[in-house]
């Protein structure tokens, strides 16, 4: 068994992705994709399992664990903070935890490394603790703004003594032994949001609600509940959700199984659709009604995809999925849709390039503040590939060449794992090959991207 490291390094040893040399990568068509495959295990419950370990009495068992680079570096923040962290095989952790308002201060930078979610969700824990702590991460993460995070965190009576221009890392934080009960109406919907305040409430000696206007992932809350936390969640509005909170459960450790990640999954997902002759099986995907927006939309365009052996698993709804080539056609799709599918819009603008007609995607302000400017990277490489597309205020609106794509550009990945994966899927089904800068980075949510597409059929050099 080995501990997590807190230090520069992820616990598994490797440098993360901004240490590493640039390594591109080209994806071209061969032949259809056939096989099955399972994704890794999804990485925003990953985070919140070693999270909720860490906050919890008693040993928690992790089964399915992504062990990508985000992940690791949210387990050697747990360490930092007092848990005892230790990988027991492939997938396999346990996590022996502190309790609520037990936590220690760390002794050096928590670095995240490219992870926002880990680091948006460790603020809200720190923030509810009267520890010091110090964040920080990689080019990448040094350019997203953590200041919707900070404001309600300040209002629970949490102090930031240090910040880069504009809310950004490095931050320094000193938490509170009582912060304060807030009811916060969040500006957007945003499950990282809403958690970070969640978390930093459990240690409040009242009341915290969070109010969204469109409902965002509610993986933190359910697995609140599981862990042992009164919480409520009732509909507020024609979309939205009133999330309140106790302060001061005792969080009792518990078994977690990861089901697969359907944002990892969509990669697979999409590949089958666009490349002829295609017949996959994608096994022990997630289906919350709060992820599947890309599934619902690809349905929409008329993507072959049946579900197999619908289940439970982890108190999370999983299936298997049967997806195969198809004719795709353009669709409007709703900007109250986004919350469910706010890391698949990369993707999707790949289905969309193969589809006949036109694909509006509305009401994506969001992806200008992911691991890149989603929005822009994604309309540079479908103009790198020869596909028409064109971005009005935050909707990008994507011209299908109905099922041809030209291809053969060179995809500036601005150390995004989502879009190098993205346009390497386009590569597999366009005339000419797809190129990325740079490959690194996609250790940091799919570690096995590359061998798991290569046993379905994908070819890359």
């Amino acid at each position: 068994m080995q501990p997590a490291d807190s230090g520069a390094s992820s616990p598994s040893g490797h440098r993360s992705a901004h240490h590493s040399p640039a390594k591109p990568l080209c994806a071209g068509a061969e032949a259809p994709l056939k096989g099955r495959l399972r994704p890794p295990g999804d990485k925003s419950i990953s985070h919140r399992s070693l999270i909720l370990g860490l906050l919890a009495k008693g040993r928690t068992t992790i089964q399915g664990l992504l062990e990508g680079d985000d992940v690791l570096r949210t387990a050697a923040a747990c360490s930092a903070l007092g848990a005892k962290v230790e990988r027991l095989g492939p997938g396999a952790w346990q996590v022996d935890g502190c309790g609520v308002g037990s936590l220690l201060q760390p002794r050096d930078v928590l670095d995240f490394g490219n992870a926002g979610t880990g680091t948006r969700l460790m603020m809200g824990v720190v923030g509810g603790h009267a520890i010091e702590a110090t964040f920080d991460g990689d080019a990448s993460l040094r350019k997203r703004p953590m200041r919707r995070i900070l404001d309600p965190l300040t209002l629970m009576g949490v102090k930031v003594l240090s910040e880069a221009e504009g809310g950004r890392c490095p931050v320094t934080l000193r938490g509170s032994s009582e912060p304060a009960p807030i009811e916060y109406r969040t500006p957007v919907p945003s499950a990282q949001l809403k958690s970070a305040i969640l978390l930093a409430g459990l240690n409040s000696p009242g009341r915290t609600t969070v109010i969204e206007t469109e409902a965002s992932r509610d993986h933190t809350e359910k697995m609140l509940a599981y862990f042992g936390a009164s919480i409520t969640s009732t509909p507020d509005g024609a979309h939205g959700r009133r999330i309140t909170l106790e302060g001061r459960p005792e969080l009792t450790a518990r078994d977690v199984i990861v089901p697969a990640d359907p944002s990892s999954g969509a990669f697979a997902l999409v590949g089958a659709l666009i490349v002829p002759g295609s017949d996959v099986v994608i096994e022990g995907m997630m289906m919350n009604p709060l992820r599947i927006g890309l599934i619902t939309t690809l349905c929409e365009m008329g993507g072959s995809i049946e579900t197999l052996n619908a289940r439970i698993e982890g108190g999370e709804d999983v299936a298997d999925l049967r997806v195969r080539h198809s004719a795709l056609k353009g669709v409007d799709v709703p900007a109250e849709r986004a919350p469910s599918m706010i890391d698949e819009y990369p993707v999707l603008a790949v289905a969309a390039a193969f589809a006949t007609g036109e694909t509006r995607m509305r009401g994506l302000a969001e992806l200008r503040v992911k691991e890149s400017d989603r929005l822009a990277a994604v309309a540079a490489g479908l103009d790198a590939a020869g596909v028409a597309n064109r971005i009005e205020g935050d909707d990008l609106i994507v011209t299908g060449g109905a099922g041809k794509v030209a291809g053969g550009g060179m995809v500036a990945t601005h150390l995004d794992h989502r879009i190098a994966m993205s346009f390497l899927v386009m590569g597999l089904a366009s005339d000419k090959p797809m190129a990325i800068d740079d490959a690194s980075m996609i250790a940091t949510s799919f570690p096995s991207f590359q061998p798991d597409m290569e046993r379905l059929g994908a070819k890359f050099e």
